[in-house]
C-alpha cells in the first residue's frame, strides 16, 4: 500500500496581478476594470439591481503595445497607462470574465477621456 505524502497547497497569486498577467491586450486594446455601480443615492435611496446603470468608468489594467501606421509602418503609443481611471463608450467593448472578475476589453478608440 503506498502512503500518500501531505502536500501544502500552492500560494494564490492576488486577483490583481493574476489578471493582468493572463490578459495581454494586443494592438491597441486596453484591459478595463469597470467601477462598482452606485448603490445608494445622495440622498439615502436605495437602487434596486434592475434601476442600475452600468458605470462608463474604470480603471485600466493592461494595456496592449500600440496600433502600427498603414502609411509608415510606425508603432504610434497608447494615450493611456496602467492605473489611469478612464471614461469609455456605453456600448464599446467585450465584456469578459478573469479568475472571477468581470472586465472589459476596448479600443483605444472607445476610450473617452482621463480622470484626474
Amino acid at each position: 500500500m503506498a502512503t500518500k505524502s501531505a502536500r501544502k497547497p500552492a500560494p494564490k497569486a492576488a486577483a490583481k496581478s493574476a489578471t493582468t498577467s493572463t490578459l495581454v491586450p494586443l494592438e491597441d486594446r486596453v484591459v478595463v476594470r469597470p467601477a462598482e455601480p452606485l448603490m445608494v443615492t445622495a440622498s439615502g435611496l436605495v437602487i434596486p439591481d434592475s434601476a442600475k446603470e452600468l458605470p462608463q468608468e474604470g480603471d485600466v489594467l493592461a494595456v496592449g503595445p500600440g496600433k502600427r501606421s498603414d502609411q509608415t509602418g510606425e508603432l504610434i503609443p497608447m494615450g493611456v497607462s496602467v492605473g489611469d481611471r478612464v471614461v469609455y463608450s456605453k456600448y464599446g467593448g467585450t465584456e469578459i470574465a478573469s479568475n472571477g472578475e468581470d472586465l472589459l476589453v476596448v479600443s483605444a478608440r472607445d476610450i473617452l477621456a482621463i480622470v484626474n
